[in-house]
């Protein structure tokens, strides 16, 4: 004789019985079925699958009896147990000692807010566009620093002093070239009216007139040099005058902000465009988050963002299109314009996302160390009245200390955070009996 069972049906000598309700009060358990006969089943035969611990005595008591109606009415007790076996299979049986020696503790479910990606990794940069780098226009000295790593300045306001000798040239430069351009001014003044009165050429007047443009060329283009070197409109004007000729070079801040970095001090001599200063304005921050592929779905660009350790939210301002070589993630930007205060430049932290979502009941917040892998799925392990039922979830997003997960649970469940380990080794069938 061959008998079938499953979790919820047993077929046996053509009659379907199928499992309707399972329900457990205390340690006893009550079972309720529904018959039917199957059509055109001429099996005086089932089929019989039991679980660990039945098989060796169903296998013997199928060899030597065929099954009649007594027979099965013989048998029902042991089928109806052997189902009971295969509901209850899964559940860890612990009682309170053994939950403490073991090490056990539990936490209460925490549900993600409405489509939440939480734990993200991200670090806290500053937007490009508001961040600025003070170098020095010409080969110098540096004579003197005059802030430092975290200072607020202003604009305009003097960072350092240097000592150029390539100032003075350019200074020189300039004095020749107004003198030309004074010069070839006058030259032209002069060729015009020669010219109106017939005394000249016309082609010594056009060749008097180009020399006069040129010359203004050149003027112009020292006073740029001397602009880019750190030299006001009025300090050029007066040394047009012939005063104030030397080679201190002042740099100063382009804008309002804070500064960052300091890379020269007194003493040094540095090149043309090195690099002194950075200075930043810090309100708002970036944000640059690491996102896994799959994570991404549902992302929207304007999408909340928040940083809920430090009190900071912002928008989602972009979504990459490429992976990165190394991880395999998505990079997004987000500008954080709220909780700024609390943040610093570099500083890595756990970013919350929002998403579209449309089942964020079913998405949970747990620790990883609620998590446990067996052959490729992934489990927690739920509270029971006896013990703990291992229940297979789907990680949406695994951040450094929790994660996402989906799966169908109530708010109200507990879960297992420590001792994982020996619930899994239980769950596999290694160590104790539980």
């Amino acid at each position: 004789m061959l008998i079938s069972c499953g979790t919820s049906c047993i077929y046996i000598h053509g009659i379907s019985l199928n499992l309707c309700s399972l329900a457990r009060y205390k340690n006893s358990w009550a079972l309720r079925f529904s018959f039917r006969r199957l059509p055109h089943s001429q099996s005086t035969y089932a089929y019989f699958n039991p679980p660990p611990g039945a098989q060796a005595f169903m296998h013997e008591y199928s060899r030597v009896h065929l099954m009649t109606k007594n027979g099965f009415l013989r048998l029902l007790p042991f089928l109806l147990l052997i189902c009971m076996d295969a509901k209850a299979a899964d559940e860890i049986i612990l009682g309170p000692e053994q939950l403490k020696s073991i090490g056990i503790s539990t936490e209460k479910l925490s549900a993600t807010q409405s489509g939440e990606l939480s734990g993200m990794p991200a670090q806290v940069t500053v937007p490009s566009n508001q961040l600025y780098v003070v170098t020095s226009p010409l080969p110098a000295l540096v004579e003197q620093t005059i802030v430092g790593i975290g200072d607020t300045v202003k604009k305009g306001q003097l960072l350092a002093r240097l000592q150029s000798p390539a100032l003075a040239e350019a200074q020189r430069g300039l004095l020749q070239a107004t003198t030309r351009a004074q010069l070839a001014r006058e030259n032209q003044g002069r060729d015009a009216k020669l010219w109106k009165d017939g005394i000249i050429s016309e082609s010594r007047y056009r060749t008097t007139k180009s020399r006069y443009m040129e010359a203004n060329a050149t003027l112009t283009e020292r006073k740029q040099v001397l602009r880019l070197s750190g030299m006001s409109k009025n300090a050029i004007i007066k040394l047009q005058e012939g005063k104030d000729l030397g080679s201190l070079l002042a740099v100063r801040s382009p804008i309002n902000g804070v500064i960052l970095e300091k890379t020269a001090n007194a003493g040094e001599r540095i090149d043309a465009v090195t690099p002194i200063f950075k200075v930043a304005k810090l309100y708002p921050l970036a944000l640059n988050i690491q996102a896994p592929l799959e994570s991404i779905r549902g992302l929207r660009v304007g999408a909340t963002v928040s940083i809920p350790a430090y009190g900071a939210k912002g928008k989602l301002i972009a979504i990459g299109h490429g992976l990165s070589g190394a991880n395999q993630t998505v990079l997004l930007r987000a500008l954080i314009d709220k909780g700024t205060k609390n943040l610093r430049t570099g500083q890595f932290v756990e970013a919350s996302i929002a998403t579209a979502s449309k089942s964020p009941s079913q998405q949970w917040d747990v620790p990883n160390s609620a998590i446990a892998r067996i052959n490729g799925k992934t489990f927690i392990f739920v509270q029971t009245q006896g013990g703990f039922r291992p229940q297979a979830v789907k990680i949406l997003h695994e951040g450094v200390h929790s994660s996402i997960v989906s799966a169908p649970l109530i708010i109200s469940d507990r879960i297992a955070v420590h001792g994982v380990s020996a619930l899994k080794a239980r769950m596999m069938g290694i160590g104790g009996g539980g």
